[in-house]
């Protein structure tokens, strides 16, 4: 069986494709995003760092590797196109994205999966190498929704599936049925961090996160973790809503045991 090629941005989840990859006896060459990837993560496996406009330099090294399959895992921040400064091959690519760089997230993703499959290269998802990554439906703590916190979640549903097919965002917060703030280019962390600032009296507010309708989801599957769990916390709210069988859970078990630690209920949710 030939490596596994990682295309990795940042947080943990490149690290653990890897390992579950090794586990099942295959090896794996990682290409790690400058300013995004974790050393630490990749330290473990065979890896090389690429400035992000470095395109033709990661391919040729996939090929050199004996790459036949890539993975793209982990968050990497949407550059300005002024700083990509991609190499020839880069830049011949970002020719045949077209109109979707200028896109949304999800519309420039689904372009670059495509020309990568052009390229000759099988394109998985995380979750086909982390087959048990994946949200479940139904309730994964102890404490759970009363009808408010129902209603916000519903709430949040609707918001999501608009802003969603804009191709905008897969979060948003909504306390009392008053939405607090919908998720763009700054990320969930982000945006949880300026939740107090609108937080109302009363009953906290949920988070809600669904993948986007039509999303390419060999790539930037919502995920949410133990970081995201704490700055639920922080920002006051009482749960985490999130599409079943469309999320990535990283450390699945030990996001549990943190969200019951913080009182914070985790629901699957179908949309």
């Amino acid at each position: 069986m030939s490596p596994l090629g990682i295309i990795a941005g940042g947080g943990p989840l490149p690290g653990q494709v890897a390992q579950a990859a090794r586990a099942a006896g295959r090896e794996v060459f990682i290409a790690g995003i400058e300013g995004f990837a974790e050393p630490a993560v990749l330290a473990p496996f065979a890896h090389k760092f690429f400035r992000l406009g470095a395109v033709g330099a990661m391919i040729r090294a996939f090929r050199n590797e004996g790459c036949a399959e890539l993975v793209m895992i982990g968050p990497v921040k949407r550059p300005s196109f002024l700083s990509l400064r991609p190499d020839a091959e880069g830049a011949k690519l970002l020719g045949r994205v077209g109109r979707a760089a200028f896109l949304g997230d999800d519309g420039l993703l689904a372009a670059i999966m495509r020309v990568l499959s052009e390229e000759g290269f099988a394109m998985l998802g995380a979750h086909d190498i982390l087959t048990d990554v994946l949200a479940p439906e139904g309730l994964l703590t102890a404490a759970g929704p009363d009808a408010q916190a129902m209603a916000d979640i519903r709430r949040g549903m609707d918001v999501l599936k608009i802003i969603g097919a804009a191709d905008i965002g897969q979060a948003c917060v909504v306390q009392q049925g008053i939405v607090l703030a919908v998720e763009a280019v700054e990320g969930t962390d982000a945006m949880l961090g300026r939740i107090l600032s609108v937080t109302r009296p009363g009953p906290g507010g949920v988070l809600v996160k669904l993948a986007k309708p039509g999303q390419e989801r060999r790539a930037d599957l919502p995920t949410i973790g133990a970081a995201t769990i704490r700055h639920a916390r922080a920002a006051g709210l009482r749960g985490i809503a999130f599409e079943a069988g469309g999320t990535i859970l990283a450390n699945k078990s030990s996001m549990i045991e943190i969200a019951g630690q913080e009182g914070i209920f985790l629901l699957g949710v179908l949309p």
